[in-house]
C-alpha cells in the first residue's frame, strides 16, 4: 500500500518531522511505499485545499496520514474535509501531538477516520496492513477508530525500545532542501522523553495516559530512552555524507544532558569523526562546569535552557517548572566560563503573570547575560494543565486560538486592553526592554527612553509605529558595535534577540 502523509507547518519555521521520518521508515521496511507534503511556504508555495486534493490524486495512495500540532489543526481540518469530498472512500488518519491530546476533538470533525494516539511506528504499520488486507482496523493498539456512528477507543501499547525501531526515512523529505532553507542546520535527537512535568507541555500528559492504558506507573514505563552513541554517530556520518551545506547540527532533544556518561562518550566520539559544531537543549538541574567543558570540548557551540520566566512564582506555580534563579544564574556562568554561547528561551501573557513578574524575566535576562534569547507568547495547547489554568481563569478566546498558526506573532488570551497591549509592545521590541537594564550606562540610558517612549503610545499610534521597530533596531545595532557597546538586537527572526559579541 503507498501512505501519503501530509505535515501542515504554514507560517512556522521549517522543521523536520522526526516522527513521520520513523513512521515511513518503518512502512518501507514493512513493504509499503510513502510520500509526503511538506507544507511550508519557505520550501514551496502554501498549498490550497485544492492543491492538497490534486496531489492525492496523483500520488492514489490506499492510506493519507496527517501529522498535526494545535496550531496547525485548521489546516489539517480543511484540507482533510476536500480530501473527503473528493475521494470519500479514501481513509484519512491524524497523528502528532495534537491528535494525542485531544483524539475525540479529531474524530468529532469528521474528517479522520482513524487517530493514532502516543508513539504511532507499530500501529500505523498494522493499520496499513489490514487496510491493504481488507481486515477490521478498529481494534489496533494506540488507534482510535470511528465504527459507523461510535468510537472505538484503543488503549496504547507499552513504549517501543528505540534500538528496535528502523532508521529514520530522510529520503521521503527533500532534504537537501530543507537543509538550504534553513542554512545548513540539521536537527537531531539522541532521545525520546522528559522527565519533568511542565504544565504546558504534552510530556506529562503522555505519561499519564501510557501509565493508566499500561498500568506500568510512571517510573516502570521507561519513557525517556536513548539512541545509542554508535546508532547515533552512524546516523550523523550518512548525514555528512549523502548531504551538502551542513554547517551545524541541533540536537532537539527535549533534555540532551540528562545522562551525564551518555554525554561523555558522545562527545568524545563526536569530536574525533568532525569539526561540525552542534547545538543543544540543557536544564539548569542538569548542567554544572564538568557538563559544559565536556561539551565544548566536544564542538557544542549553543547550549540551550527554557526558563520561560523570571518570576519563581510562575514557573513554579504556573508553569510546574521547579528551579530557582540561583540555579539559574550558576548555570548559565558556567556556560560562559567554558566558552559556550548560551540561549535562554522566555514566554510573556502567561496565565496569572502580572506585569512586575513580566518586568522579572526582562531583569533576569539582563541580569545572567545569555548570548541570545528567544520569547514566545503563552499559547494554551489543549488538555495541557496550563490549559486547564487559562480556561478555568476565562482567557482563552477560543476563535481566535483555532486561527493562530503560530504562538510567536500575538496571544490568544484575552487579558484586558492595557495587558494586551503590554504584550504585543513587548513581543514586538523585547530586546530594547532588556537593554533598558543593561550595565552600560550607555546603552541603558538609550534604551530607557526607548522604552518609556514605547510605553507610552496609545494603541493606534503603537500600530503606526510597529513597523518601523525592526529597521530602527538594525540601526541602533550598527551605531552601538561601532561604538564599542555591549547589547542585544533582533536577528534572524522576529523573536530573537542576539548578543552584539555573536558575530555569525
Amino acid at each position: 500500500m503507498k501512505v501519503l502523509f501530509i505535515y501542515p507547518n504554514l507560517y512556522a519555521q521549517v522543521g523536520f518531522n522526526y516522527g513521520l521520518a520513523f513512521l515511513s521508515g518503518a512502512l518501507k521496511e514493512a513493504g509499503h511505499e510513502t510520500a509526503l507534503v511538506n507544507a511550508n511556504e519557505n520550501l514551496a508555495p502554501a498549498p490550497s485545499a485544492a492543491d492538497i486534493v490534486r496531489r492525492v490524486e496523483e500520488e492514489r495512495p490506499g492510506l493519507v496520514g496527517f501529522s498535526v500540532v494545535t496550531t496547525q489543526f485548521a489546516y489539517a481540518v480543511e484540507w482533510a474535509r476536500a480530501i473527503k469530498e473528493a475521494l470519500p472512500d479514501l481513509p484519512i488518519v491524524i497523528g502528532g501531538v495534537h491528535a494525542t491530546m485531544d483524539p475525540a476533538g479529531c474524530l468529532e470533525t469528521g474528517a479522520f477516520d482513524y487517530v493514532c494516539v502516543g508513539e504511532g511506528e507499530e500501529a500505523v504499520v498494522e493499520l496499513a496492513g489490514a487496510l491493504e488486507e481488507g481486515r477490521p482496523a478498529t481494534s489496533i493498539r494506540n488507534v482510535w477508530a470511528r465504527d459507523g456512528a461510535d468510537i472505538v477507543k484503543n488503549p496504547v501499547r507499552p513504549f517501543t525500545p528505540l534500538e528496535n525501531l528502523p532508521e529514520k526515512d530522510y529520503s521521503v523529505f527533500d532534504f537537501q532542501r530543507m537543509i538550504d532553507a534553513k542554512d545548513g542546520w540539521v536537527g537531531l535527537m539522541a532521545s525520546r522523553g522528559c522527565p519533568f512535568r511542565c504544565s504546558y507541555c504534552f510530556n506529562h500528559r503522555m505519561v499519564e495516559l501510557y501509565s493508566r492504558d499500561t498500568g506500568l506507573c510512571a517510573g516502570e514505563l521507561g519513557y525517556v530512552r536513548h539512541h545509542g552513541v554508535d546508532e547515533l554517530l552512524g546516523e550523523i556520518e550518512m548525514l555528512l555524507s549523502n548531504y551538502e551545506n551542513i554547517r551545524t547540527f541541533i540536537f532537539d532533544d527535549d533534555l540532551f544532558t540528562f545522562d551525564k556518561g551518555y554525554v561523555g562518550e558522545f562527545c568524545r566520539r563526536y569530536r574525533e569523526m568532525t569539526d561540525v559544531p552542534f547545538v543543544c537543549n540543557a536544564h539548569v538541574r542538569f548542567f554544572d562546569e564538568e557538563i559544559a567543558r565536556t561539551l565544548k570540548e566536544g564542538g557544542c557551540r549553543i547550549v540551550k535552557f527554557g526558563l520561560e520566566s523570571g518570576s519563581e512564582r510562575v514557573r513554579r506555580d504556573v508553569m510546574h517548572r521547579y528551579m530557582t534563579t540561583a540555579e539559574i544564574r550558576k548555570a548559565f556562568a558556567a556556560a560562559a566560563a567554558a566558552g559556550l554561547h548560551s540561549s535562554a528561551f522566555v514566554m510573556m501573557g502567561l496565565p496569572g503573570e502580572t506585569r512586575a513578574e513580566m518586568d522579572e524575566t526582562v531583569e533576569l535576562l539582563a541580569g545572567i547575560e545569555p548570548g541570545r534569547f528567544r520569547w514566545a507568547i503563552f499559547f494554551p495547547f489543549v488538555n495541557t494543565d496550563a490549559y486547564d489554568f487559562a480556561a478555568e481563569a476565562g482567557l482563552i478566546d477560543f476563535e481566535k486560538m483555532r486561527s493562530m498558526p503560530n504562538f510567536t506573532d500575538e496571544s490568544c488570551l484575552d487579558f484586558g486592553p492595557e495587558h494586551n497591549l503590554r504584550i504585543r509592545k513587548h513581543r514586538a521590541a523585547y530586546p530594547w526592554y532588556v537593554n533598558a537594564r543593561s550595565r552600560s550606562e550607555t546603552v541603558r540610558r538609550l534604551y530607557s527612553r526607548l522604552v518609556q517612549v514605547l510605553d507610552n503610545l496609545p494603541e493606534d499610534a503603537f500600530e503606526q509605529f510597529e513597523s518601523e521597530i525592526r529597521p530602527l533596531d538594525d540601526l541602533l545595532h550598527q551605531v552601538l558595535v561601532k561604538a564599542g557597546h555591549h547589547h542585544y538586537s533582533i536577528r534572524y527572526n522576529s523573536f530573537t534577540g542576539v548578543s552584539s559579541a555573536w558575530n555569525d
